[in-house]
């Protein structure tokens, strides 16, 4: 009677673990969400605020200089950068070309002394006339290469064409003709040759207040510290 009991005892407990078993006393088996991913933002850079201003017209005074600074800016022309523009220039080869004339004439001074570029001879064929009309032949004349031509120290020779002035050049080209030098000679001496070197006239000066020599063509003439002859015939 007693094992009957505890056999039934046994089946309770039993019973009583599979009970709470069936009623949650486990593991929580419900899956958990997963959580959706947050959509991916690219972060874009903030448009710039120093935008480059739009360019705007160049402003040009009234009168002559204005005209020739738009006209150089609008044809490109270039000019040496000492200056601040255009018309600065050829105010300054206005003012220049009244004092230049003691060893060359003026022309002669612009074309030989100034190594003027071919946008500066634009520059002055163009703004001469506006700022100092009364240059504008002597401009005409230095761009065109056929100027008088003065003859101060050197040695030359005579051609019925002669050839532009070069710097490179030891020996440069004159006309033919008479010449002149004013002056107070003591030290100075010239000659006359020909191609060959043979000598057709010379002079050494010890006092002198005039010298004159006729140059011909195909002759070569040297001229040591005798002044400037001058055309004039």
């Amino acid at each position: 009677m007693t094992d009957v009991r505890r056999v039934g005892a046994v089946a309770g407990v039993v019973a009583a673990a599979l009970l709470l078993a069936g009623c949650g006393g486990g593991p929580d088996k419900t899956d958990a969400k997963t959580p959706s991913k947050a959509p991916t933002v690219t972060a874009t850079p903030e448009e710039s605020d120093t935008a480059e201003p739009e360019e705007t017209e160049p402003e040009y005074p009234p009168g002559p200089e204005g005209e020739i600074d738009e006209k150089a800016d609008a044809e490109g022309w270039e000019y040496d950068s000492l200056y601040d523009s255009a018309s600065d220039y050829v105010q300054d080869i206005c003012d220049s070309l009244p004092d230049q004339t003691e060893t060359a004439s003026p022309a002669q001074w612009l074309a030989e002394g100034q190594n003027m570029s071919d946008d500066e001879a634009k520059i002055l064929t163009f703004g001469v006339p506006k700022l100092c009309p009364k240059w504008a032949k002597t401009v005409k004349a230095a761009v065109s290469g056929t100027y008088e031509r003065w003859i101060s120290r050197g040695e030359f020779e005579v051609k019925a064409k002669p050839k532009p002035f070069r710097s490179e050049d030891d020996v440069q080209e004159i006309g033919p003709g008479t010449y002149q030098a004013k002056g107070k000679f003591s030290n100075c001496y010239w000659e006359r040759t020909t191609q060959s070197g043979n000598i057709i006239a010379n002079q050494f000066v010890t006092q002198a207040r005039v010298l004159t020599v006729t140059l011909r063509v195909g002759e070569l003439f040297k001229n040591e510290g005798c002044g400037t002859f001058k055309p004039v015939g």
